[in-house]
């Protein structure tokens, strides 16, 4: 059985650009394996593992990014 979800993505993490945050729900999701990455709390500090490195959610909201958009279609 599969389950589809969609969801609406408005930022991305600058120096891992593959990995974007959801509005809602507020998750992070790596696009190019389509996984949601899980909150986790390491030494005090929470954050994520991004590419196999934690980062902590002060040091994630400063290098977030908004997606900018596509204007390559002709419609």
């Amino acid at each position: 059985m599969r389950i589809s979800l969609q969801f609406t993505c408005k930022y991305r993490i600058s120096f891992a650009p593959s990995y974007v945050f959801t509005i809602t729900p507020k998750m992070l999701v790596n696009t190019k394996t389509n996984r949601i990455i899980n909150q986790v709390m390491k030494g005090g500090s929470i954050g994520y593992i991004v590419a196999g490195k934690f980062y902590s959610l002060a040091r994630l909201k400063e290098s977030l990014e908004t997606i900018p958009k596509d204007n390559s279609c002709p419609f």
